[in-house]
């Protein structure tokens, strides 16, 4: 039985931190088992929002191959690879934003967000706006079945349906798949400071830390701000710690220490102490082969290469299938 294939990417505009770990690397290793998976680095996505800050993009790519390696992707069941290595990508970027409406763009949520909140960089772009529609491209490149999804992106892969479906009813022949959501329950972790995890907030802990750096981190953590002495009960779901707690932790050490804390018979250092013991042993297995990839970075991008070259040969093939379908495939002249 054919598998079902699964495409997804991270964006080469930062470091990874711990809550990119359980809320998508994770899902991305549990699915190389059951689905054809081809997982790329989006570093034209990238630029859509931080192109004036290249200067790390290139050495993000390789840390991302470090990271999906050290996290267990395996490049023989899953295909990783760069986006910009495949320039099939461009292309069919281009053709479809040729018949993409701009009002579709302009009602993306996310587009309106940034467009207001970040005030740093004109986000007034041509890469911007279409944003979604390279999206589009990537996804329907390689015919995927299914792309995991978190609630907020839901708009952008009904965008992504609703242009195929555009592109089939213009050219009046099917070419791609409609692609499904795949909501996976991930764990959700707050950043030290109890927002969003985020390197622009300052409150990450990001999967380069070493455990002496990340221990440090967690002692760091926002906890209830009404329990100023150990002798004072405190509120656990109002503590960042606790939030960890439950991620780490299982549900019954949990019920203890929610029942310690209200009744202030554990203080604030030694739960954090208890965390940072926790976080350190569910990320052992991922430090250990980190420790090993960071060390081999050529080698890392020589899988990134292959994975692109393997890809290329799928695009190409879907890319050639559109421009038939538009005819404008010259190479038949």
């Amino acid at each position: 039985m054919t598998k079902k294939r699964v495409l997804s990417g991270m964006q080469s505009s930062g470091k990874l931190h711990l809550g990119n770990y359980l809320g998508a690397l994770e899902n991305w290793v549990t699915m190389q088992e059951a689905y054809d998976c081809y997982y790329f680095v989006a570093d034209w996505h990238a630029l859509s929002s931080n192109y004036e800050e290249t200067d790390g993009l290139k050495d993000n790519i390789v840390d991302l191959g470090v990271n999906w390696l050290s996290a267990g992707i395996d490049p023989e069941k899953s295909v990783m690879f760069i986006q910009s290595l495949v320039p099939q990508h461009a292309v069919l970027f281009l053709l479809l934003g040729m018949i993409t409406p701009i009002p579709w763009l302009e009602r993306v949520p996310s587009y309106k967000e940034k467009l207001e909140n970040v005030t740093d960089r004109d986000m007034h772009t041509h890469g911007f706006l279409g944003y979604p529609v390279l999206q589009a491209a990537d996804i329907v490149l390689y015919k995927a079945d299914v792309v995991p999804v978190g609630i907020d992106q839901l708009p952008h892969l009904e965008l992504t349906r609703e242009i195929v479906r555009h592109f089939h009813n213009i050219y009046k022949t099917k070419v791609f798949v409609e692609p499904d959501a795949k909501m996976a329950e991930v764990k959700k972790l707050p950043g030290l400071d109890g927002r969003k995890m985020s390197k622009s907030y300052g409150n990450a802990i990001f999967l380069s830390d070493t455990p002496d750096e990340r221990d440090k981190k967690t002692s760091l953590i926002v906890t209830d701000p009404a329990r100023v002495r150990k002798t004072d009960k405190g509120d656990p779901e109002k503590c960042v710690a606790y939030a960890f707690h439950k991620v780490f932790n299982n549900a019954g050490r949990n019920a203890e220490i929610a029942n310690d804390c209200r009744n202030a018979n554990i203080g604030c250092v030694a739960c954090k102490k208890e965390l940072a013991k926790n976080i350190a042993e569910y990320m052992a297995p991922f430090d250990e082969r980190r420790a090993k990839w960071a060390g081999r970075k050529n080698e890392v991008m020589d899988i990134l290469r292959a994975g692109s070259d393997k890809a290329r040969v799928v695009a190409a093939q879907t890319l050639a299938e559109a421009e038939a379908a538009m005819k404008i495939d010259l190479q038949k002249i």
